[in-house]
């Protein structure tokens, strides 16, 4: 009985445990989404050509999302402003990447 109990308990804390790994993954996926469509909207922002690729573009939306999203909630803001706020920050990255790779170039 306490064997049966114990397995019990072990298939319990695994399903936990994997719906914990399985909701990090896919929310990982969702700031990487979310990460491309800001960083897209604000290499459309910008003028003229970027030198960036698509992974540096999705770092600076993902970095943009988090550091608006910060500086909104510090400043106490809504969501639409929130989301300005952090294409704002992304289109700053995205000109800082591509500056430093023409730099490179």
């Amino acid at each position: 009985m306490i064997i049966l109990l114990a397995i019990l308990v072990g298939i319990i804390l695994l399903i936990v445990v994997g719906s914990a790994v399985v909701g990090l993954a896919l929310n990982l996926l969702w700031w990487a989404l979310i990460g491309v469509v800001i960083g897209a909207l604000a290499r459309l922002v910008l003028p003229g050509r970027q030198t960036i690729g698509l992974l540096a573009t999705a770092a600076a939306g993902v970095g943009g999302a988090l550091l608006g999203g910060i500086i909104a909630d510090a400043v106490g803001v809504g969501s639409v402003l929130q989301f300005v706020i952090a294409v704002a920050v992304a289109t700053g990255l995205v000109a800082l990447l591509g500056g430093t790779e023409r730099a490179r170039a």
